[in-house]
């Protein structure tokens, strides 16, 4: 499967350039860290299933000076668990609207677009994504809707719940370690 370009395509030079400035990666949760899919029980959610090797790109992103957080429109246990569990230093859970709350999410972290990166993978994502896409670095799980598909930087060949966090992460920092290439 070819990645597609945004509509706006830029250089690997300049995607580098914009590597180099990053520091926080926003993800989406259902979608990119899970596979959408979800146990329910009469009490309400059970459980999500998360990969251990998107873990591991949050570290990998950690050592190399990059922060990463959730941000989600659900108010779930078990991504709350899973932030903690990755340390990650921030949690926006209960966000509908995520573009609307990138003002916060600026403040309260202090980086600007420019150090943003986002990865999501349905329509509720859209609109963070053609704020972040300008200044910052934008991506996509394979099996991200068609409409989110086209509006990135990087498309990633995994589905979401099945490595593509990793792969990004992993995109992201090869961009950061050869800046001038």
């Amino acid at each position: 499967m070819k990645r597609r370009p945004s509509s706006s395509r830029l250089s690997t030079s300049a995607l580098r350039q914009r590597a180099q400035r990053l520091r926080l990666v926003l993800t989406d949760s259902d979608g990119v860290l899970t596979d959408t899919g979800v146990f329910y029980s009469s009490e309400g959610e059970v459980m999500k299933r998360f990969s251990i090797r998107d873990g591991m790109g949050v570290e990998r992103l950690r050592v190399d000076g990059v922060e990463t957080a959730i941000i989600t429109g659900e108010l779930s246990l078990s991504v709350r668990r899973r932030s903690e569990k990755l340390a990650m230093p921030f949690l926006f859970s209960g966000i509908r609207d995520k573009q609307k709350h990138l003002e916060i999410i600026l403040r309260e972290t202090g980086f600007s677009l420019e150090q943003l990166a986002y990865i999501g993978d349905d329509v509720n994502d859209l609109e963070i994504i053609r704020a972040i896409h300008p200044h910052g670095i934008t991506a996509a799980p394979a099996d991200a809707v068609p409409e989110i598909a086209q509006a990135v930087h990087y498309r990633c060949k995994r589905n979401g719940g099945y490595g593509a966090f990793r792969e990004f992460a992993e995109w992201l920092i090869a961009l950061r370690s050869n800046p001038a290439a």
